[in-house]
């Protein structure tokens, strides 16, 4: 059995079986519920709180990209006034805070727990992420869409950083552990299926509605495949801080050509602000869960 400890302050969540925190969505109390008076309530309202909500979300966040970011063409016009704004609105409001508050309740419910949404212990997220940016720069130096300007790459980077860290949290954290946990019923292998799809589908999407592509479907298809690469990744390695090094370099591949050149040249002070603030939100997040909210592995007798 494994059970959340929140200081006192809200009431445990309790799981059980091998995975840390789980519990099954299904369980009831034996003695308290009968089959068929609340097996429908039960399963109405894990559609809301597990599916609804969070797709809610990602739309409204779909919506807060296409009207700040892809209608005025925010990546390939200089705009830094423009680019901060849609940091702190779509990327730190509707892409890290509103999905950690929903977040917050799957905690005290057992949806979910600090190892399924990715929050992992810092020892291991510094070699994850070490990891991760030696590969990712060796893809720099080998494939670099700049040449060997690193600066520009190095400022692209810094460009799409906020996205990425949106697209990771509202695709990965909020929409595909709740996702799993909704299937988690169906066995491991449809819970990893269908999160896959399912986020992956998803990330391509916001990535066309922050970018108009008008090349042929093609370009669907990279992005779906893409999508399905880094649901696997954060499926695998359950770590937040490498998958969003992960978008990040993929989307400075993928999208460079579509960059200002200004952007690439000459930021500005703004441009470096809009890309500090969402990774300081992120990291103040995640040191208030890690401070409120842990997972205590005990073994069942």
């Amino acid at each position: 059995m494994d059970i959340f400890s929140f200081n006192g302050r809200d009431n445990p969540a309790c799981s059980v079986g091998n995975q840390p925190g789980v519990r099954p969505l299904g369980q009831t109390t034996a003695g308290t519920d009968t089959p068929g008076q609340t097996h429908r309530p039960r399963q109405r309202s894990l559609l809301i709180r597990l599916i609804i909500i969070p797709l809610a979300v990602f739309f409204a966040w779909m919506l807060e990209i296409y009207f700040l970011a892809g209608i005025p063409r925010l990546f390939s016009r200089n705009n830094p006034i423009g680019l901060l704004l849609y940091s702190v609105f779509s990327c730190c409001v509707l892409g890290i805070i509103v999905p950690m508050t929903c977040i917050r309740s799957s905690f005290l419910s057992g949806a979910v727990n600090m190892f399924q949404i990715g929050f992992r212990s810092p020892r291991r997220t510094i070699s994850a992420c070490a990891i991760t940016a030696l590969v990712g720069y060796a893809c720099v130096v080998l494939f670099s869409p700049f040449g060997a300007d690193r600066l520009a790459f190095a400022n692209a980077f810094l460009i799409f950083l906020p996205t990425s860290i949106a697209a990771v949290m509202v695709c990965w954290v909020l929409i595909g552990t709740h996702v799993q946990a909704f299937v988690r019923t169906g066995g491991m292998l449809v819970s990893i299926l269908t999160g896959v799809m399912v986020t992956a589908f998803l990330f391509s999407f916001s990535l066309l509605v922050l970018i108009p592509a008008a090349g042929p479907d093609s370009v669907i298809v990279l992005l779906f495949c893409i999508g399905c690469g880094a649901a696997i990744f954060f499926f695998a390695v359950r770590d937040v801080y490498p998958t969003i090094l992960v978008v990040t370099f993929v989307m400075v591949f993928v999208w460079a050509s579509s960059l200002d050149p200004l952007y690439l040249h000459a930021p500005g002070p703004v441009v470096y602000a809009a890309a500090i603030i969402p990774a300081g939100v992120l990291a103040g997040i995640h040191g208030y869960f890690s401070r409120h909210y842990t997972t205590i592995p005990v073994k069942a007798p």
